[in-house]
């Protein structure tokens, strides 16, 4: 059977689950739902939690303990079976911040090297700035620790394969942390995805705005930092032996010393559900262009980037596009939105709620013989009948169905039940290293378009720059 067969058979499926839904019947997969004009309300409801003994505990050190740290490092502990237990950042105040969050009792440390060769261990998280991730992934993993990674996996695209390396020999959990991609919203679109709720794949197109200064890494520097409470030269790895800066420790993401950019902390967001919706190991061209408008502040990275990325076909889904944008002035109010457009409809993944919307193409082509003759219009009125009959009135189903996260649902909780999960039972990762390198580096890739102006060609098999 073809692809397309594949894709009608799943359309088939698909549309006798809405007329199902649509008439009340058990049995369909939706959890509850009731009809509202052409719309279908479905809350969709998260796995159940379970419990562990407290020598079944998994016991985390985390590395990195600026704000996205801590977030995890909560979220983290909050796990029934999991505890956080120590604590590695380069700035004073936050390690007594965690000391604050988690006792008095924990372990804590300037150096890293000290928190992964502790005994009572069993993982870690990454949470330091992006440069240096693979490092201390690959150190993290050879020192026999589970790894949670903050996105992106690498800061440089050549640093991907080491990390993958680790990973393999180890034998140990490796996850990055675009949480979304656990979210049950990304569950719903995958699986109307591949019932073929949409048709063929044309296009997809999604954005990540925003309108504060928060939002465009403008975040807090205390006054009183300084060499005598960072370890500076430490954070400043093998980049350029600059003299103190606190700008460029606490807002790091300004600078391509130590940062990724737009692409590194919100495209490789996007790519991972993309990925994780179709199935899709990535694109094969990238291209990118943008350029600082607006936060003349020192930084040397872009406040707006837009990128394209062309998908070749593959067994999992048909050739298609995709356009991202980034923008940080975005006097509209900022936001986020996914679109994934098909030849039968549109998904729209906005605010933890998808929204499918059915298409049907006319089934005749319709006629343009106004610039014809007469005769010829005649000659081509009766072609058409003969060819194009009327088509036979049919039951009309709901065109719009929304599909809701309940509320309290956590994915990034989610994402790290499945670390533990994998830790305890060797179950599947949604990103290990390979699926983080396939997101992280078509990313990373906009960035070398936007620089060099040229298109970038990725193998997303073997994983490499052509």
């Amino acid at each position: 059977m073809s692809k397309s067969d594949n894709k009608g058979q799943s359309r088939k499926s698909f549309l006798k689950k809405v007329g199902a839904a649509s008439l009340g019947l058990t049995g369909v997969p939706f959890l509850s739902g009731n009809a509202k004009g052409k719309s279908e309300f479905i809350e969709l409801k998260p796995k159940e939690r379970k419990s562990y003994s407290a020598n079944d505990q998994i016991q985390l050190g985390l590395i990195g303990a600026g704000w996205m740290g801590q977030v995890d490092a909560e979220v983290a502990d909050s796990a029934d079976g999991a505890k956080i237990v120590a604590a590695c950042d380069l700035y004073d105040s936050r390690i007594e911040r965690c000391r604050e969050i988690f006792g008095d009792d924990i372990y804590t440390t300037k150096d890293y090297r000290e928190l992964i060769n502790r005994d009572d261990i069993d993982a870690v998280i990454v949470g330091t700035s992006d440069h240096w991730h693979d490092t201390i992934t690959i150190d993290a993993l050879n020192a026999g620790k589970a790894v949670y990674c903050e996105k992106p996996m690498v800061q440089q695209i050549e640093e991907g394969q080491a990390v993958i390396e680790a990973e393999k020999e180890s034998g140990l959990p490796l996850i990055v942390g675009s949480q979304g991609t656990s979210g049950l919203d990304q569950q719903k679109a995958m699986e109307l995805y591949n019932e073929g709720a949409i048709g063929e794949l044309i296009f997809a197109e999604a954005y990540i705005d925003r309108y504060s200064q928060m939002g465009a890494w403008q975040y807090s520097i205390p006054p009183s930092a300084s060499p005598e409470n960072i370890d500076w030269d430490t954070y400043l790895k093998d980049t350029e032996q600059l003299p103190f800066d606190a700008k460029r420790f606490f807002q790091y993401r300004n600078y391509k010393a130590y940062g990724t950019g737009i692409p590194g902390d919100l495209f490789v967001h996007l790519l991972s559900e993309l990925h994780k919706i179709t199935g899709s190991i990535g694109p094969n061209k990238i291209s990118a262009m943008g350029g600082l408008r607006y936060w003349h502040d020192g930084r040397n990275v872009p406040d707006i980037m837009l990128g394209m990325f062309e998908y070749p076909e593959t067994e999992q889904h048909p050739a298609f596009n995709l356009s991202l944008r980034s923008n940080f002035t975005d006097g509209s109010g900022g936001g986020r939105h996914t679109r994934l457009v098909g030849s039968e409809g549109e998904m729209v993944l906005a605010g933890d709620t998808v929204i499918l919307r059915k298409g049907r193409m006319p089934a005749n082509p319709g006629m343009s013989i106004g610039d014809f003759g007469e005769e010829v219009r005649e000659e081509y009125k009766a072609y058409y009948e003969e060819n194009f009959p009327e088509p036979e009135h049919e039951i009309i189903n709901p065109s719009e169905f929304t599909y809701r996260t309940p509320e309290g649902f956590n994915s990034r909780l989610q994402h790290f039940l499945n670390f533990y999960d994998a830790i305890r039972n060797g179950t599947e990762l949604l990103q290990d290293g390979t699926f983080g390198l396939r997101a992280a580096a078509p990313a990373l890739a906009c960035n070398i378009s936007q620089e060099t102006g040229e298109v970038v060609h990725w193998d997303p098999e073997e994983m490499k720059v052509l």
